[in-house]
């Protein structure tokens, strides 16, 4: 029998179940793949039911089960419901990836009520109580792992973002928090932290080349990320290799913060 010094790193994922919330498109999709690729059967958390479906074919291609649920986190009946009937339907919840994020730009004096009210609502507000019910079932079966979506806007300020620097970087504070509390029902949770990636959500500003050139000279690796390599470090953190990790903040940002 090897003894711990000899277990080698293992980054399969076998027999555990991954809940991802915003999980139609860009950094949501990719880690939901990346999560399927490594073993995990797959709970898909939809704004709209009616979506993922390509995304649901692709996973079911792989060998894994996979459903998919209607789960708007700006909505807590939705939360509890969903998290209620994955509980139900697979008996354990074993992977929280809490993906769910905007960023309506507004210079600071600027900033609507609307804008302000919807950006903590899904960023912050959703984050806590998605965490807080999936929590509930892992500390019942003593086990989970919680990543959180942050940003590197969670660590520096961009201009234009004011209330989306400061949702990430209460995203922070929070992973560090649940992470100390519930440590003793054996839950790591953790946050990954991306600088631009080519997403859906990003393509707007990224394909003015000012605005690219401007974030690519920022990135000493002097390139905008892939959701993949998003999506690596989401697996690790979900591994057993990451077990004594927690209370962390992964920052994939090519170096930006660095400097």
């Amino acid at each position: 029998m090897k003894t711990p010094e000899q277990q080698f790193p293992n980054f399969d994922l076998t027999g555990k179940v991954a809940l991802i919330t915003g999980a139609a498109r860009g950094l949501g999709r990719a880690c939901a793949l990346a999560l399927a690729h490594a073993g995990a059967d797959i709970e898909l958390g939809l704004r709209d039911v009616n979506s993922g479906l390509d995304l649901e074919e692709e996973i079911r291609g792989m060998g894994r089960k996979v459903v998919r649920l209607q789960m708007d986190v700006s909505n807590l009946q939705q939360i509890n419901d969903a998290v209620d009937l994955l509980s139900k339907k697979f008996g354990r919840i074993d992977i929280l990836l809490n993906n769910v994020g905007v960023a309506p730009g507004n210079p600071a004096e600027e900033v609507t009520e609307a804008d302000f009210d919807m950006t903590v609502n899904l960023n912050l507000k959703g984050s806590f109580f998605t965490a807080q019910a999936v929590g509930k079932q892992m500390i019942k079966q003593g086990f989970g792992r919680i990543i959180n979506m942050s940003s590197q806007a969670g660590f520096i300020a961009l201009d234009n973002e004011s209330v989306y620097c400061m949702t990430k970087a209460g995203i922070n504070h929070l992973t560090k928090n649940l992470a100390s509390e519930w440590a003793k029902y054996n839950i790591n949770v953790n946050a990954v932290a991306p600088t631009f990636i080519e997403t859906p959500g990003t393509e707007p500003w990224l394909k003015d080349e000012a605005f690219r050139k401007s974030v690519v000279d920022r990135i000493p690796l002097g390139r905008i990320g892939k959701p993949m390599e998003v999506a690596g470090a989401v697996v690790f953190l979900a591994s057993d290799s990451a077990s004594l990790i927690t209370g962390e903040i992964m920052l994939i940002d090519g170096g930006w913060t660095a400097k």
